[in-house]
């Protein structure tokens, strides 16, 4: 990730808590303030309703009426001491519900909001209990839905820079590889051409046969890097021919100390590209011997459940630790002296990504060994 990437991301969280907690603390100043606003009023059509019981006849009521009929916004009920409803102003869709429910809810509004008392005079008051308006209601949750709106964003935000920081990392080990495989294709070709030369002037040397094979298997290795980072082609192969050859291979290149067996409990094909899967069993193999420090057995067995094939690469070697069992597919681990840790990164990306398998470390104890499992659907 770039330097400026690192100090987006910090920058960016401290700029949306800011956000937030400002936010939330105006807003809760606000609400505070229509709270005690709308108090206020109540107590204002408490004082207007004392006074419209309390007046002349001839008096003029009109301001006091007014204040009453002021309120268009705030639920509020009149009622007695038992909480019956003797009037109300603002409640939806009042015909709907029965004295009982209105009742009920003059309770409600009183358990929320102490209710204002009216005194009437010689010992008998009334009460008005009120609920909270459609903008109390309406700030009140502004916060929350703000801060999901910004979960939100943050959420997006952060999958964005991951995407980028992923594709950038792609960019950089397709380029890579791509641009290994252009500088190994000349030296190659020119080992070819002098290996024929020696062939020529020395027809009987048997040493040139193996020559051939590892000049091979270097045109393979470019292969495969020239096909990182490109479309994948599948064809129907069989896995135990693949894994026999490539074990035939490498039992030749590795340490007499290590012994590599296989064995199947049937022949099974799937859709491979038959030079990546190699690769796959030879880094796993690799991985085995330094795992074992080059002396031990590794047995790669092959079987099925269903339509799945299952392929186990076992090594008796010093196991991997639960804390590093989901590590080691990351690139960079490693915990060899020398090495870039991209071996079990490149198996990955190959099984999951070109072969749409899956690989996994099945069990794994430390001093007795590990067992990685590759699981590959059948043709």
């Amino acid at each position: 990730m770039s330097k400026l990437n690192r100090l987006l991301i910090p920058l960016l969280i401290i700029i949306g808590i800011a956000i937030i907690v400002g936010s939330f603390v105006f807003t809760r100043d606000v609400v505070l303030s229509l709270a005690h606003e709308e108090h206020c009023k109540m107590e204002l059509c408490a004082d207007a309703t004392e006074q419209l019981i309390r007046s002349d006849v001839n008096c003029d009521i009109s301001f006091e009426q007014s204040v009453i009929t002021g309120n268009t916004t705030i639920p509020v009920f009149l009622t007695d001491s038992s909480y019956n409803v003797l009037s109300s102003r603002n409640i939806e869709d009042e015909e709907k519900y029965t004295p009982e429910e209105l009742r009920d809810m003059a309770r409600k509004f009183a358990s929320n909001h102490p209710p204002i008392v009216v005194d009437l005079g010689d010992g008998n008051f009334q009460y008005i209990c009120y609920g909270n308006s459609n903008l109390y209601k309406k700030l009140f949750l502004f916060p929350i839905v703000q801060f999901l709106v910004l979960a939100l964003f943050a959420t997006l935000m952060v999958t964005v820079i991951v995407f980028m920081k992923s594709s950038e990392q792609n960019k950089v080990w397709v380029g890579l590889s791509k641009e290994t495989a252009h500088q190994l294709g000349t030296p190659i070709s020119s080992l070819m051409a002098w290996i024929e030369i020696l062939k020529a002037k020395y027809p009987d040397d048997t040493m040139f046969d193996e020559m051939d094979k590892d000049v091979n298997r270097l045109q393979t290795v470019t292969e495969r890097f020239s096909q990182i980072g490109s479309v994948s082609e599948l064809k129907k192969a069989c896995v135990n021919d693949v894994i026999e050859r490539q074990v035939q291979y490498i039992s030749t290149r590795f340490s007499k100390k290590v012994q590599i067996s296989f064995n199947s409990d049937g022949r099974y094909d799937a859709m491979l590209n038959v030079s990546l899967f190699e690769w796959v069993i030879e880094n796993l193999c690799k991985n085995s011997v330094d795992a074992m420090e080059g002396s031990g057995h590794i047995c790669i067995c092959l079987t099925s459940a269903g339509d799945t094939i299952c392929i186990d690469v076992c090594d008796d070697g010093k196991g991997i630790t639960l804390k590093n069992k989901n590590k080691v597919f990351y690139p960079g681990y490693t915990t060899k002296k020398r090495g870039w840790g991209l071996g079990l990164s490149l198996v990955k990306r190959i099984v999951e990504e070109y072969h749409k398998g899956r690989i996994y470390v099945k069990s794994s104890t430390p001093s007795k060994g590990t067992v990685f499992r590759i699981e590959l659907k059948k043709a």
